[in-house]
């Protein structure tokens, strides 16, 4: 009840939209038009048919109702009797699949954290069925012997090598990686033995195509709005917290009557069994759809401390650009001693095996142009992209002083705040 009245709030009365929200909504609303989504205009949409502007407020009361009942009764309040109603008659309307029966068995899965480390850090970070933990793990295991350290951060030498990480770390990603309940994940994909061994198959000079790193995954022809949050108390007990409907506004159907999106995260299972294409279409088996299992994710929420101590806590939306986007946070950070306001603004890169090629953000491709110039004559693919990637919020704690520092990134929207 203490957790949930003050959102009970926000829903009833209202809260201000920032440029950025009311942009999406605006964006929403225009593509997906009224007679197929009513529920969608109903809901979000400005009850005096204009857009949406900045200071507007979006008030939820079939949200706050829902709300309510959780306050009151507890989190079965969702799962069963009205709300749980709700849901199963929306789903009827769409010929969905979600029954009753399916709602009242729900459980979450709480799983212990994957631990790694990396130089003179603990790394704390999200298990399977996501597989943001495990890759960012098996890459810091593949740079930690190559002491980026002693390295200009923005030398060609220090992203090739970087970009060679993430090519063999998300090859095995596509490869290995799904529900642990239903699929036996390889223990050394965060050993760092085999991360030693993956680090010396890299060229310094030269890239590697993608497809020489294919094995047994046959090749064929042929979103990024999570949100993340970090936290922490006056006891520094430190929360990252990454959560999605997977593309923005899930699939665009609210409940009616409950006033909340249903997602579309099935999206994240591998849609056509053995089919992994040079686009990045994956078709792997670990990661297919069966009953009951869950889909795999790229959220990589990651606490990391150092002698005992928080020392960062952070995490980022943006699908499978995620991972990367925490790694190089990190590696800001711990290896090139960046404070975290430099840390979070520094451009960003991103290669994920395949397609094989590497897209960066237009800043990069900007402040270091002959880097990237180095980077084609080594053999990589560069794409420019069009949008910023991720939107690492980040917390820092001052090992010496203890000081807190927080930094919104500044990608997308977001503030830092304390209490």
């Amino acid at each position: 009840r203490t957790l949930v009245l003050p959102a009970v709030a926000l829903a009833r009365e209202g809260f201000a939209l920032d440029a950025a929200v009311a942009r999406q909504l605006n964006k929403v609303l225009a593509d997906h038009d009224a007679a197929r989504f009513p529920e969608l205009h109903e809901t979000f949409g400005h009850r005096d048919g204009r857009p949406w502007r900045a200071g507007d407020r979006l008030v939820q009361p079939e949200l706050a109702d829902v709300l309510q009942r959780i306050a009151d009764q507890g989190p079965d309040a969702f799962y069963t009797g009205v709300t749980a109603q709700l849901i199963v008659d929306e789903m009827r309307r769409g010929e969905g699949l979600v029954t009753l029966g399916d709602l009242a068995a729900y459980e979450p899965v709480v799983r212990e954290p994957l631990r790694g480390t990396y130089r003179n850090c603990e790394i704390l970070a999200v298990p399977p069925s996501s597989s943001g933990g495990t890759t960012l793990v098996e890459m810091l295991n593949m740079l930690e012997p190559l002491e980026l350290a002693t390295r200009d951060r923005w030398s060609p030498e220090t992203l090739h090598l970087m970009i060679e990480c993430m090519r063999r770390a998300y090859r095995d990603r596509a490869c290995y990686l799904g529900d642990p309940a239903f699929t036996n994940i390889p223990a050394r994909l965060t050993e760092k033995s085999y991360a030693i061994a993956l680090a010396e198959t890299i060229n310094p000079r030269r890239a590697t195509p993608s497809v020489q790193l294919a094995g047994e995954i046959s090749i064929v022809r042929e979103s990024e709005q999570t949100t993340h949050l970090s936290v922490i108390d006056a006891q520094r007990t430190a929360v990252s917290m990454t959560y999605t409907l997977e593309q923005s506004f899930g699939s665009k159907v609210v409940v009616r009557g409950g006033g909340f999106l249903l997602n579309d995260e099935m999206n994240d299972f591998n849609w056509v069994p053995g089919e992994t294409t040079l686009a990045g279409r994956i078709g792997t088996a670990p990661n297919l759809a069966a009953p009951g299992k869950r889909m795999l994710s790229s959220m990589c929420p990651v606490v990391v401390r150092r002698n005992g101590r928080t020392l960062l806590v952070t995490g980022s939306p943006g699908g499978r650009t995620i991972i990367n986007t925490v790694l190089q946070v990190v590696l800001n950070v711990v290896d090139f001693e960046m404070d975290v306001r430099q840390a979070v603004d520094a451009p960003r890169l991103h290669q994920q095996w395949l397609p094989d090629q590497v897209r960066v953000e237009p800043a990069l491709a900007a402040q270091h142009r002959e880097a990237i110039d180095a980077l084609q004559e080594m053999g990589h693919t560069i794409v420019e992209s069009k949008s910023a990637q991720g939107d690492a919020h980040t917390i820092w704690i001052d090992p010496q002083t203890g000081e807190i520092t927080a930094a919104a990134d500044r990608r997308i929207s977001g503030s830092a705040a304390g209490f």
